[in-house]
């Protein structure tokens, strides 16, 4: 049973039981596994002994629409048709050929639906969008949060600090992990099969065809996206990302603490475009942890409540679990809470009151959004991470850190600098348009920080990160060449 806490009825309709199916419309949580909104749709089919369709559409025209983060997509759609299949339950993948060609589909399925079930998602443009359709909507539509450990719900205000989110965790979330989705709902489901689809509806939105969804650059090319941002080599879908977990737990989980920042051969995990995406849930993680570690992770540390070694693992263990939940989490808390959570006034006090203070100071270097686009710069170690999130739609974890903090050092104002981490951001990452990439965006501007001395030119109180310090830490000249597009200058 899907704990109450994750559902949110979405309008006041009732449940119609002569529906001819129960739908699950899914736009976040694009998998078949540990979803609590698969679970929850094939729990109110089994009890209306109804069928269970699920449709799956992608638009061709939300914001930073790409062949990067389409191919993902649509990879993970190949691999959620086969595994329907597999289970006996229908499925109806829709690719929009054209920017408004799909409207009307899910309301022609919603007006044959016992009820429509829905992801819950706290950023981009998916509230505004479930907001919208929920007036008039033609069947009751419920949204079912399977974004984290921690329900949505379960918090009642959105916390400034990892370390008050951790003490509130450690706390409350062994009730919340004892709750674990099903890792398997479709799994022995004695359900009347839907075997055609309304033919209506198909002639008119036909189903993406199993060669559109491989996502290559031939299908790719008659769609109408961004075709300068090619796809990534990393594959997405339920399968990649459990490949790639399994990959994590063999070879990185166990030098994790001192090997995730390293830049050759480093032990960060690659699972957070998965996680993005929705086709990884961090139950399963979690699970699969727990299980590596002999750990009971209902049994945290109440002495320890709020530090790390409240998790009750080893060093290891315990700093991917914290990345994994606490600031992944914490993100996902602070959407669920604040609207504005995108905006510049939705930093703390102390971090806007020193950035304004400093506004007006001389910066050393100065570039415009397309001379940070295409890694044009007088820093070579910054030109390279800007090359890597370029090609691969990733940047090395400690080096986006250093990333953000040189775009407001280089931008003419905090509010710039923040529309140009936007931007790139969530053009090329494909972990961008994501609570959790909003939260490194604004940690590099004060949020879920203190203020720092000495006070800086430009930044004030906020944290100052440079490349030539992070040329002390890490071994960044093998870094450099690799994603070097031009003449190695010196480190700044």
């Amino acid at each position: 049973m899907v704990p109450a806490l994750r559902i949110h009825l979405a309008n006041d309709r009732p449940v119609r039981p002569d529906g001819s199916f129960v739908l699950y419309w899914m736009v976040a949580a694009r998998r078949l596994q540990w979803n609590y909104a698969v679970q929850r749709a094939a729990e109110l089919a089994a009890e209306l002994a109804r069928p269970l369709l699920i449709l799956e559409p992608l638009d061709a025209d939300y914001p930073w629409a790409s062949d990067r983060h389409h191919a993902f997509v649509m990879q993970g759609m190949l691999d959620n048709a086969r595994e329907a299949a597999d289970a006996g339950v229908a499925y109806y993948p829709y690719v929009e050929p054209a920017p408004k060609a799909g409207a009307g589909l899910l309301r022609e399925l919603a007006k044959q639906a016992c009820a429509v079930i829905t992801d819950e998602f706290p950023a981009f443009f998916l509230p505004a969008l479930v907001a919208g359709l929920s007036r008039g909507f033609p069947a009751r539509l419920e949204q079912v949060d399977s974004n984290g450990t921690m329900p949505l719900r379960g918090t009642d205000r959105a916390y400034g600090t990892a370390y008050a989110f951790r003490r509130f965790l450690h706390r409350e979330l062994g009730q919340h992990l004892a709750q674990a989705p099903d890792p398997h709902p479709l799994l022995g489901l004695d359900l009347p099969r839907l075997r055609t689809l309304p033919e209506e509806v198909v002639k008119r939105w036909q189903p993406a065809a199993a060669g559109l969804l491989e996502g290559d650059s031939g299908a790719l090319s008659v769609l109408p996206l961004d075709h300068g941002v090619p796809a990534a080599e990393v594959r997405g879908g339920a399968t990649a990302a459990a490949k790639v977990l399994r990959g994590f737990l063999r070879g990185g989980l166990d030098r994790y603490a001192a090997g995730r920042n390293a830049l050759d051969d480093g032990a960060a995990s690659g699972l957070s475009p998965y996680f993005h995406f929705g086709h990884l849930s961090t139950h399963q993680v979690v699970q699969e942890v727990a299980a590596h570690e002999e750990w009971t992770p209902f049994d945290l540390r109440p002495e320890e409540r709020g530090s790390r070694g409240g998790w009750g693992m080893r060093e290891d263990a315990t700093e991917f679990v914290d990345q994994l939940v606490t600031w992944r989490e914490l993100g996902y808390n602070m959407c669920a809470h604040r609207p504005d959570y995108d905006q510049f006034a939705s930093l703390p006090d102390w971090a806007r009151l020193t950035l304004d203070a400093h506004r007006s100071d001389p910066r050393e270097h100065f570039y415009t959004l397309e001379q940070f686009e295409g890694a044009l710069t007088h820093d070579a170690l910054w030109n390279a991470a800007q090359t890597q999130l370029l090609r691969e739609g990733r940047i090395h974890n400690y080096l986006r850190m250093l990333w953000g903090k040189k775009i407001l050092e280089w931008s003419a104002s905090p509010e710039d600098a923040l529309q140009i981490m936007v931007q790139l951001n969530n053009k090329y990452a494909l972990d961008g348009r994501d609570p959790n990439s909003y939260s490194g965006i604004f940690w590099v501007l004060g949020r879920y920080d203190r203020p720092w001395g000495p006070e800086r030119p430009v930044f004030g109180k906020v944290r100052y990160m440079s490349s030539a310090n992070t040329a002390r830490k890490l071994r960044v000249r093998g870094y450099i060449q690799r994603y070097a597009n031009g003449p190695e200058s010196a480190l700044a």
